[in-house]
């Protein structure tokens, strides 16, 4: 303390020593000061008025309008994309929506003069600049996420595929293209570049959309899953290809001058395949290697993505696509690939892309189609965009041998668009092959394709499920848990309840994690560590297990819906050791209102560990009240093994846990012993077990001392089995709840279900 005050004391005099020499030093200059500068700034104006003139004039400087603008749109994005989120269309939609909104179809419509201040005409190269810096670095991350492994593994399936899903849609819409260039496209461009870029704009798949769609979905390991990501993959390739080639042609002006770029493209693309990809191969084996990246070849990579990018500008097929070669020609080393796309995919997903979307939509004026033909041209596209290929995908997928559920799944899934079709869309603006009414009718029919991928895939599901409906000769059991060795227990645990029942049922596990935005590349590699502790014990028990994993923002909706969808006869989760304590209220004497509010804040605050295995009470309840299944809720106290059974019983409605005593509990060597909570206990239940139970079989049922006196509880190896309700009533006194080992607490089926 002492030490403090002589650190102020030092710091007072140092400064006021300083500040006193200073003030001298100026007063000296002033005197020699012979500028005839003019202050008359000083003297005409007062100092407020040159305040306010400051700040005015800080506001209007490009620097601080770019900021603001950057700020606008991050808070736009971030709520459109939650909104999306929630009615279940993937994020990046929203994203788009919200960019559109910023422009001149909504907020420029109804508050103009907030438009023209916070988006000036002489400001929009700015944020064009950062926007395309921003695209670039996203190709990039396309490429990383491209995976040709995938496409190698259904190479015949995927040609097929994904060129019919390139062919057809872009014949068809170089047959659109002819009837409306007269009319929308001849003073833009000539016939050529328009009808190619049409076809283009019809072939494109969002192949990041498509990826997020089937995480959403629990696809990724599925078959028809595979195929989609394989075709997308194979359809981006060939797309961005055709695009070059597109370009170079109405760059060229003619056919023959194109011949030189293609010329040109084809050399670009065979010196990065033939001589950079191994050369970066090699780098990247011997960083793999080590234990980080370092800078250096951090910064070396960042340097090849610009040279690749400006060799694509220079040649005439725009810089993008040097971006997205870059990507596909990096090191396949997984690791790589994830701390590459680690590096670059979140500063360009949640800070550029906005401002993309943002530009995007300040050129995209909804009014401009505004005529009874603009809108027959409009609704045109969008039918030709679905026959094209949705058509062209679903009859090619069930040509070469897929069923018509999956067949019509891979259609729907290749037909979104959305952001790939956004990107080609603005390269054809900014070259002018476009005109503003032909960008905003693409565009609308962008959005309506993507947006009806995901109500198509459920209609598809809802159509087929009928057709799928078997009688169930096996009981259904689904594991459901967030972390990898709550996913073992578990199934430890079902064993230990079911016994040989488990041996003749459907076993499911699902292991989810939040959050949709995760890499497709990240989710894989997760998806195969999360289980590997689960196949462990499945091999060891003899089992064969159905593995699913997904990737979620809802994750007790889609813990629900697979219960449903599956129509198991079981369910088992993992809780915390604190979970019934998560009702708790605040004292009375703080109000019901703050105690809504607290409560509000702690789930908020807690959501994200709200994965299976830390489940609280609220959670527990939410899904206990919707599914139409027994219930297993596994609480781990420091479990080891079971080598006691505690049977806890408090009234008749807990006699249905003697089912699961008569099955796989009574065939272990142990004795299940019987308590109550107290001695206050009902005689006639007593009696009953004593006559049912514990004198027809002794060797497997005794009846033990209350819980409050029983020393069992203090083992680690001791498994107390409980129904809820008899949680319920025990947790209310937290000395006693808390000294409990390990519990196994059911829930049996319930007649009645709520809807979620």
């Amino acid at each position: 303390m002492k030490r403090n005050s002589t650190n102020y004391w030092i710091y007072l005099g140092m400064m006021t020593v300083f500040c006193a020499l200073i003030y001298f030093a100026l007063c000296t200059g002033q005197h020699i000061d012979h500028s005839e500068v003019s202050s008359t700034v000083n003297t005409e104006m007062s100092s407020f008025e040159l305040f306010k003139r400051i700040i005015s004039d800080n506001l209007t400087n490009s620097l601080t309008i770019l900021l603001l603008q950057i700020i606008v749109i991050l808070i736009t994005v971030r709520i459109f994309s939650f909104l999306f989120k929630y009615i279940g269309q993937p994020g990046v939609m929203g994203e788009i929506v919200a960019g559109i909104v910023l422009g001149p179809s909504l907020l420029g419509y109804f508050f103009p003069e907030f438009s023209a201040a916070l988006f000036p005409p002489e400001s929009l190269m700015n944020l064009n600049l950062l926007s395309q810096i921003g695209l670039v670095l996203f190709m990039f991350v396309i490429g990383l996420e491209l995976d040709f492994s995938v496409i190698k593994d259904k190479l015949n399936e995927t040609l097929v595929i994904s060129h019919a899903g390139i062919v057809v849609p872009f014949f068809l819409g170089v047959v659109a293209a002819i009837w409306v260039y007269a009319d929308y496209g001849a003073q833009q461009a000539e016939f050529l570049p328009f009808a190619m870029f049409i076809g283009i704009s019809m072939s494109i798949t969002a192949f990041p959309v498509l990826a997020r769609i089937v995480q959403e979905r629990n696809m990724t390991k599925s078959p028809v899953g595979m195929l989609s990501i394989a075709s997308a993959a194979n359809d981006d390739v060939t797309a961005w290809c055709l695009l070059a080639i597109v370009i170079a042609l109405a760059k060229a002006g003619s056919f023959v001058s194109a011949l030189y770029t293609i010329a040109l493209t084809l050399v670009y693309i065979a010196f990065m395949f033939m001589v950079m990809r191994p050369f970066l191969r090699k780098i990247g084996d011997i960083y793999a290697n080590s234990e980080v990246i370092n800078k250096t070849f951090v910064g070396f990579i960042f340097l090849f993505l610009v040279l690749s990018s400006v060799a694509t500008e220079i040649i005439g097929i725009h810089a993008l696509f040097g971006a997205f070669i870059a990507g596909v020609v990096m090191p396949t080393n997984i690791g790589f690939r994830k701390v590459m796309m680690e590096k670059v995919e979140d500063i360009s997903l949640v800070f550029f892309l906005p401002l993309f979307f943002a530009f995007s939509g300040l050129h995209t004026e909804i009014g401009l189609i505004n005529t009874p033909e603009l809108w027959g041209v409009c609704l045109l596209f969008i039918v030709v965009a679905i026959a094209g290929k949705f058509g062209g995908c679903t009859l090619a997928a069930r040509a070469v041998g897929e069923n018509w559920k999956d067949s019509l799944i891979v259609g729907t899934l290749m037909n979104t668009r959305g952001l790939m079709q956004l990107v080609a869309l603005n390269i054809g603006f900014e070259m002018g092959i476009l005109s503003a009414q032909m960008f905003v009718v693409l565009l609308i029919m962008s959005l309506l394709t993507t947006f009806m991928a995901t109500p198509m895939l459920s209609l598809v599901e809802k159509i087929f499920a009928k057709q799928e409906e078997k009688a169930h000769h096996h009981e259904k059991v689904l594991l459901s848990f967030g972390r990898p060795e709550t996913g073992r227990t578990l199934l430890g645990m079902a064993d230990l309840l079911l016994g040989h029942r488990l041996q003749n049922s459907q076993l499911i596990a699902t292991h989810f994690t939040l959050g949709t935005d995760l890499n497709p590349a990240k989710a894989e590699e997760f998806a195969e560590e999360s289980f590997i502790p689960l196949r462990e014990e499945a091999r060891h028990l003899n089992l064969q297990v159905d593995e699913r994993y997904q990737v979620t923002d809802k994750l007790i909706q889609e813990m629900v819906h697979v219960a449903k969808k599956e129509h198991v006869d079981y369910l088992f989760v993992g809780a915390g050791q604190q979970f019934m304590q998560d009702n708790s209220t605040a004292p009375g004497k703080l109000g019901k209102r703050f105690t809504t509010i607290s409560r509000w804040l702690k789930q908020l605050k807690d959501r994200p560990l709200h994965l299976p295995g830390t489940l609280l009470r609220q959670k527990l309840e939410s899904i206990m009240d919707h599914v139409d299944c027994s219930v297993g809720i596994f609480v781990n106290r420091g479990f080891t093994q079971a080598s006691h059974i505690l049977l806890l019983v408090d009234s008749e409605d807990d006699l249905f846990l003697f089912n699961y005593a008569r099955t796989r509990l009574g065939e272990q060597s142990m004795t299940i012993r019987i308590c109550f909570i107290n001695e206050q206990v009902d005689k006639q239940l007593q009696s009953r077990i004593m006559n049912d139970f514990v004198q027809i079989d002794s060797n497997k049922f005794v009846l033990d001392k209350p819980l409050t006196m029983n020393t069992f509880i203090e083992n680690k190896e001791t498994l107390l089995v409980m129904s809820y309700t008899t949680c319920e009533k025990l947790s209310k006194d937290q000395e006693l709840f808390a000294k409990l080992p390990s519990l196994l607490i059911i829930r049996p089926r319930q007649l009645k279900v709520e809807k979620i």
